[in-house]
């Protein structure tokens, strides 16, 4: 089986590499200014660097990641690491950045490895030698031929993959029993990128109700006096460490309010450019559905429409809906949250081990897609790729996946939007 696993690795990395002349979007400006920025100034600077539009907002981590690897750009193209070459793509630095992102994709295949051969559920008696039937090797090509990852990251330009791979350890260490070292990588992930902030809860209900607290009665119900301050104490160490290597540096040169205005830029608007398809996409259609009859009806004036229902024109900024109420931040919040309280309160109720709180993990992520701010369209990948994780155990799990794979990987399409980006969308997806 070990073979196969590397053959199907492999084999992705080489479809990879193939990809690398493909058309980048303007994320591949994105993370060339970031490693001029990291490279050209000092630490103290580089969260009020503005030189460029797309300036530098993911967390500390992230940042030191720009760093690291703006050392191995050098070697490729000096320019890149310019703050005012804007726009530079020479082609050394188109080849370093794809490099880069199929080099690092390699803790997301450590990460598959390590759950294939280690929390899958073994093959049932009977299922013969065929590996093509192996779970571990249709769990591998689910995950490392994600299709949306590989839009996202080695089309589009991002590093998700990396990202994710942080994440599918921290799950691994969690069913493996290792809840510390699943905290550890949680708690690094949160400080590469903080939209995994919205599957936090799943990972706070787990360890409290898990780990912190000892032991459960015969129903289920937690004995609370079984409460390990020792644990509890071990937990909040680790937590307090990464933050504050992460964020020490920052608040000791009393950068952090500037760090977390970058973090958290609430002026960016309620949808994303590309609507990711979730409740706010169906709320801006009905508002825009009713200025349009609103103006014919003459309930509405043209400067009214102009100005309010300007949602659709592709930009990402605030704008005001033209009837509906214009949703504010805290409503956001306040709704992801509401649909977050049902998964949690059920975990703690009926914990049912590491797959519950992948279940858990699963709902947080999409309660935070349906109702969140701002939600990028490829966020579909957060419940995605940790539902591959459940689709081989249980037919309604699978049938759920194939529903949700399926749809979720065709809103990433408009991403494609060249002619062979284009022709790229005609290509059969095949999946389980």
């Amino acid at each position: 089986m070990a073979t196969s696993f590397w053959n199907v690795a492999a084999t992705f990395t080489f479809v990879k590499l193939l990809l690398i002349p493909s058309y980048h979007s303007t994320d591949f400006e994105v993370h060339r200014n970031w490693l001029a920025v990291t490279h050209s100034l000092p630490m103290n600077k580089w969260y009020y660097e503005k030189t460029s539009e797309w300036t530098l907002d993911y967390p500390p981590f992230f940042a030191l990641f720009e760093f690291v690897l703006s050392h191995f750009a050098r070697a490729f193209d000096p320019n890149m690491l310019i703050v005012k070459n804007l726009n530079y793509a020479s082609p050394a630095t188109v080849v370093f950045q794809r490099l880069s992102v199929i080099v690092t994709d390699f803790v997301y295949i450590f990460a598959v490895k390590e759950f294939c051969f280690h929390c899958l559920k073994p093959a049932r008696r009977g299922s013969g030698s065929d590996v093509f039937t192996h779970p571990s090797f249709i769990l591998a090509v689910l995950l490392m031929g994600n299709f949306g990852l590989l839009i996202v990251d080695h089309i589009h330009f991002q590093y998700n993959g990396f990202l994710f791979g942080v994440m599918l350890l921290s799950i691994v260490r969690i069913y493996q029993g290792r809840n510390l070292e699943g905290a550890l990588y949680f708690a690094t992930l949160l400080n590469f990128k903080h939209i995994y902030v919205y599957i936090a809860p799943a990972y706070f209900m787990y360890l409290l109700r898990n780990y912190c607290f000892k032991s459960s009665k015969k129903d289920g119900s937690v004995i609370w006096t079984s409460f390990s301050f020792l644990h509890f104490a071990r937990l909040g160490t680790i937590v307090v460490l990464i933050f504050g290597l992460s964020f020490g540096p920052y608040i000791s040169m009393g950068q952090l309010p500037q760090v977390l205005s970058r973090l958290f830029p609430f002026k960016r608007g309620l949808c994303h450019a590309y609507w990711a398809p979730n409740f706010w996409a169906l709320y801006n259609v009905a508002d825009k559905a009713a200025s349009i009859k609103g103006l014919h009806s003459g309930f509405l004036s043209q400067s009214n429409h102009t100005n309010q229902a300007s949602m659709t024109g592709g930009l990402v900024q605030e704008f005001q809906h033209a009837v509906l109420p214009s949703i504010a931040p805290v409503v956001t919040l306040i709704l992801t949250v509401l649909s977050i309280i049902p998964a949690v309160v059920h975990h703690w109720r009926y914990p049912n081990g590491p797959r519950g709180f992948l279940r858990c993990l699963i709902l947080c992520a999409f309660a935070s897609f349906v109702f969140g701010w701002h939600v990028h369209e490829k966020a579909i990948l957060m419940i995605i790729i940790p539902l591959s994780l459940l689709a081989l155990e249980k037919k309604r799990d699978a049938q759920v996946f194939l529903v949700l794979s399926t749809t979720g990987h065709l809103s990433l399409f408009p991403l494609l939007f060249t002619q062979a980006g284009i022709s790229a969308r005609r290509t059969p997806i095949v999946t389980k």
